[in-house]
C-alpha cells in the first residue's frame, strides 16, 4: 500500500511525498519484501530478527555516512530539492539512511528465495586467495588514495571506495571468525555471493528509478558530478551514467562484509544469533 500510495501522491502532487518520495518508496519496498519473504520462507527480519533491525537500521545511518565522509572530500554527489530547516533536514537524512542496508540485505535474501544458485558439487578444492595482509594492505590503498590526489584527479577514484571496504574488512571478519566472503568464495559456496551481488543491481536500478521520479516532481533528489570523460555516449539510467551503475553490486558486498564486522564488535551473536545471507 505505501508504494501505491507513494506513486499516487506523486502523481497529485503532493509536496511531502515528491521531497520524500525516495526513503517513502524504500520504506514500502522493504515492508513489501520482509512480508513477502516470511510467505515465502515462513520467516524474515520482522518475524524471526525484529529485536536485530533497530540495530541493522542504526548500523545503516552509520555505515552510510562513511561514504558521506568520503564524498564531502570527492563531491561525487550532491543533493537537492530538500527543505532548508536543519531539524527536519537531519531527520530526513536519517530515515533516506536508515532504508538503505536494510534494502539491500533484504534484496539479496528476496533473490536467494526466488533464483536460488545451485552450488557446484562437481568442482573439488578450495580457491586460493592469498595472504590476508595482502588483501588489507590493498583496502587500506584503496580506501586512502581517493583522498590523498588532488580534487580533479580524486574524483576518477570514488569506485576505489565502492570496493575498498570488502578487501580491508572481510579478512578481518575471516580472522575473527564472523561470516565472511573469503569463506564462502574459497568454498566455492557462490550462493549467497550471487545473490548479494543481483540484490545489489536491483536495487541500484530502484534508487535510480525513484531519484528520477523525484527529480521530475521538483522534490527532494540527488545530481552526481561525475567527469565527462566516464560519460559513455551521454548514456545514462535516471541520473546515473550507465557506467556507474556497476557499482552497485559490489556496493552490496561491501554492505554484507561491513555490517557482518559491526555484528561481531558488538558481540550480537550473544544476543540474537548468527546471521548469514539466505539462499534456500
Amino acid at each position: 500500500m505505501i508504494l501505491i500510495g507513494g506513486q499516487l501522491a506523486l502523481v497529485l502532487n503532493l509536496q511531502f511525498e515528491a521531497t520524500w518520495h525516495t526513503p517513502i518508496m524504500w520504506t514500502g519496498y522493504i515492508l513489501f519484501v520482509d512480508g513477502l519473504l516470511a510467505k515465502l520462507r515462513g520467516q524474515s527480519w520482522l518475524t524471526k530478527r525484529r529485536l536485530e533491525f533497530p540495530f541493522l537500521i542504526l548500523m545503516s545511518v552509520l555505515i552510510w555516512l562513511l561514504f558521506e565522509i568520503y564524498n564531502l572530500r570527492l563531491q561525487n554527489w550532491l543533493y537537492r530539492g530538500l527543505p532548508s530547516d536543519p531539524g527536519v533536514l537531519d531527520l530526513g537524512y536519517f530515515w533516506s539512511f536508515a532504508t538503505i542496508l536494510p534494502g539491500i540485505l533484504i534484496s539479496a535474501e528476496l533473490v536467494g528465495a526466488l533464483f536460488p544458485v545451485r552450488r557446484n558439487s562437481s568442482t573439488t578444492g578450495a580457491i586460493r586467495l592469498g595472504p590476508d595482509w595482502i588483501w588489507i594492505l590493498i583496502g587500506i590503498a584503496m580506501l586512502t588514495i581517493p583522498l590523498m590526489l588532488p580534487i580533479p584527479i580524486a574524483r576518477f577514484t570514488f569506485g576505489f571506495v565502492w570496493i575498498g571496504f570488502i578487501p580491508f574488512i572481510d579478512p578481518i571478519n575471516y580472522k575473527l571468525r564472523a561470516p565472511n566472503l573469503r569463506t564462502l568464495l574459497t568454498d566455492r559456496n557462490w550462493r549467497p555471493v550471487v545473490a548479494l551481488l543481483l540484490g545489489g543491481l536491483l536495487c541500484g536500478l530502484l534508487w535510480e528509478a525513484w531519484n528520477f521520479q523525484a527529480l521530475r516532481a521538483s522534490g527532494g533528489h540527488w545530481i552526481y558530478t561525475v567527469p565527462e570523460t566516464l560519460r559513455i555516449f551521454g548514456w545514462h539510467y535516471g541520473q546515473m551514467p550507465v557506467l556507474g551503475m556497476l557499482g552497485f553490486p559490489p556496493f552490496a558486498l561491501e554492505l554484507y562484509v561491513l555490517y557482518q564486522f559491526m555484528r561481531r564488535l558488538f558481540n550480537l551473536e550473544k544476543f540474537f544469533g548468527p546471521w548469514e545471507i539466505s539462499t534456500r
